[in-house]
């Protein structure tokens, strides 16, 4: 594994995703109810602070699952997050890998991918879809979701979330410039303000991001062996096909 991006910004992102995983929650879960525990565990791969896990927990009943996620940081939180909770503690399995070195069971009875695919170039998504074909049961689902923008463009400076702790509010923000003709950079700024919006911190981190649009994603899926549909909050849901 390659340094740790979230060296800098992990501190804030557990904080800053949970309006996200709000809306996420439902979609996410209504998909994941497609999973097929008996066969082996939900793998959830890019799982960061381990909201989704929580999520995936309460979607399928008594389910094992394995937690993928590379970066110390954010594991450190996922660790805390499972750790405290006896249920989580007996359930869950974290793994400190990325898609390339994860090390998963011949068979799985579900996977999700969520807000991480475009950390992908297109040839390691293929061999992620490729990987996650094999293993995935018969019904089981492969749940990623696709997040913007779907071409390479440039997007101005935008407030994504601002949470109030205390007397500081943590504000993230973003702007995107073109990288090359399948990606983009990514510029997030994450600022922690006084009471009277005083810049007290602030982080800034580019990272690169491979754009998707939904087509192009069905069509990789199509070709990888799933039959994939879209749903809210453009949560995909894929199942191998024959």
């Amino acid at each position: 594994m390659e340094g740790d991006p979230y060296s800098e910004s992990g501190e804030y992102l557990d904080l800053l995703s949970r309006g996200a995983w709000r809306a996420l929650r439902v979609p996410v879960g209504e998909a994941l109810r497609q999973a097929v525990p008996v066969a082996g565990p939900v793998v959830d791969v890019g799982a960061g602070t381990g909201l989704g896990v929580v999520v995936a927990a309460e979607a399928v009943a008594g389910a094992g699952i394995v937690a993928v996620e590379p970066s110390p940081v954010l594991r450190a939180v996922l660790l805390a997050r499972v750790a405290g909770v006896e249920e989580l503690r007996r359930r869950v399995t974290v793994q400190a890998a990325d898609v390339a070195s994860m090390r998963l069971p011949a068979e799985v009875g579900g996977v999700m991918a969520i807000s991480m695919i475009g950390h992908l170039s297109p040839a390691r998504r293929a061999a992620f879809f490729a990987d996650a074909r094999k293993r995935l049961v018969p019904g089981a689902p492969l749940i990623v979701n696709l997040q913007p923008p779907a071409e390479v463009t440039t997007i101005p400076q935008t407030e994504f979330a601002s949470v109030a702790v205390g007397d500081r509010t943590y504000v993230g923000s973003g702007a995107a410039r073109p990288a090359g003709e399948d990606s983009v950079t990514w510029t997030m700024t994450y600022r922690v303000l006084t009471v009277h919006g005083v810049v007290e911190r602030e982080v800034v981190v580019d990272y690169q991001w491979y754009v998707l649009s939904r087509q192009q994603l069905l069509d990789e899926l199509a070709g990888a062996g799933f039959t994939a549909s879209v749903g809210e909050m453009d949560v995909v849901t894929a199942t191998p096909h024959d």
